[in-house]
């Protein structure tokens, strides 16, 4: 019992909190990466996802272990797909193009919210001195970072990523299914560039550069409501 409460004295419990922070931020952006996707083919027609429990907000029905490991540790990183049936679409390839855009984008639109929740939480925790506002403000920062992470990575063109069922969009159908039928190697692929750090400054620039252009805007948003909380 002495040796257990000796542990449990030296563990450092900041370091734990900013790591079940970190977690948590994690696990908002993949459920809401995912739900995007269910709600757009919901939208489109299909119904599969509903059908399957995956239009929920419960992170546990949309882990995918390795992209959320990986997310944690290299701020990039997957969930498991939802179940999307094409059939269901007027238009099959404009639907999954469509489909697969929506997780991207609904990353964009969900760290562009957490810069504003940032700032503000920031603002007034700075200003109160108050534990909880920061530790709110650290949950944001990092929502932030791992959104458009999430969000440039999907977006490569590199199958089964978001990205490649966009380009399949435009190719045509000979290209398309020459695409697909490579899609079960991606897997391979992506763990070779990911290990050899192949994808390390592409991804760091389309991130940067995604930042700046939501910089301007969410600045803007985040003075407003502080000005009008004053």
């Amino acid at each position: 019992m002495e040796g257990l409460t000796a542990w449990v004295q030296q563990l450092d419990v900041s370091k734990l909190l900013d790591m079940a922070v970190l977690a948590a931020a994690c696990l908002g952006c993949i459920t809401f990466h995912e739900l995007c996707h269910g709600l757009a083919a919901l939208a489109l027609g299909d119904p599969t996802a509903k059908r399957m429990g995956r239009l929920s907000l419960n992170p546990i029905r949309h882990i995918d272990p390795v992209g959320l490991v990986l997310l944690l540790v290299a701020r990039f990183g997957w969930a498991k797909p939802v179940p999307i049936d094409p059939r269901y679409f007027k238009n099959p390839k404009a639907g999954m193009a469509v489909t697969a855009l929506a997780g991207p984008v609904g990353n964009v639109v969900l760290a562009a919210a957490a810069t504003v929740l940032w700032t503000v939480c920031y603002h007034f925790g700075w200003i109160s001195g108050a534990a909880w506002l920061m530790t709110a403000a650290d949950f944001f920062y990092y929502m932030i970072y791992l959104s458009v992470g999430l969000a440039v990575f999907n977006l490569l063109p590199i199958p089964p990523l978001d990205g490649s069922k966009v380009l399949a969009a435009v190719l045509p159908p000979k290209l398309y299914w020459k695409l697909m039928r490579y899609e079960r190697y991606g897997m391979a692929l992506l763990a070779v560039l990911l290990m050899t750090g192949a994808l390390d400054r592409p991804l760091d620039a389309m991130r940067g550069a995604l930042l700046g252009l939501m910089n301007p805007i969410s600045a803007f948003v985040s003075r407003l409501i502080i000005s009008l909380t004053i």
